[in-house]
């Protein structure tokens, strides 16, 4: 796998690459994200436009996205950002999601993105990795546990959304 810096292009073929996602990959990765909704089945959750998507990925930057590419051909992304552990007193990373094209899948691609978050975690002196991934889907699953993820059954994740996160800010929010 080759791990590409900020700002570079070409994959090689055959071979995964990773990269860090530049202003003028927003459409393609909209268009990811509109795959993956499909895919899970939340299609009508999606809110997110190119505008959105560049304001806080580079403009008031609140999250960073990678690509994978795969014979020259984007063919995946993660978008991720750091968090704080109180109990560890480090950073971490959340990875918000990550995805592979259905039809690219099988070649290592997940695992080039996977590695990279991690990596990044580590140069970042973070003390974890974290993410959550939906009861249904097993092959993330197996994905996940195979690279030595744990699962916390213990936490049970909670959203506050829409109208009552509204409500409870005691005023209305923008966008």
């Amino acid at each position: 796998m080759k791990v590409m810096a900020r700002g570079s292009t070409s994959a090689l073929s055959g071979e995964p690459s990773v990269r860090f996602a530049k202003p003028e990959d927003i459409p393609r990765l909209v268009g990811f994200i509109r795959e993956f909704a499909a895919y899970e089945g939340l299609e009508e959750q999606l809110a997110v436009s190119e505008e959105r998507l560049a304001r806080y990925l580079f403009e008031e930057p609140k999250g960073e996205a990678l690509i994978v590419e795969y014979a020259g051909e984007e063919a995946g992304f993660a978008l991720f950002f750091e968090t704080f552990s109180t109990f560890l007193g480090k950073p971490s990373i959340y990875v918000e999601d990550i995805f592979i094209r259905p039809v690219l899948r099988g070649r290592g691609l997940g695992k080039a993105l996977f590695s990279v978050l991690a990596r990044l975690a580590v140069e970042r002196n973070c003390g974890r990795m974290e993410w959550a991934c939906l009861n249904w889907n097993e092959p993330a699953i197996r994905f996940y546990l195979k690279h030595g993820a744990q699962p916390l059954r213990e936490w049970t994740t909670y959203r506050l959304t829409g109208a009552d996160l509204t409500a409870l800010a005691g005023g209305s929010g923008s966008e």
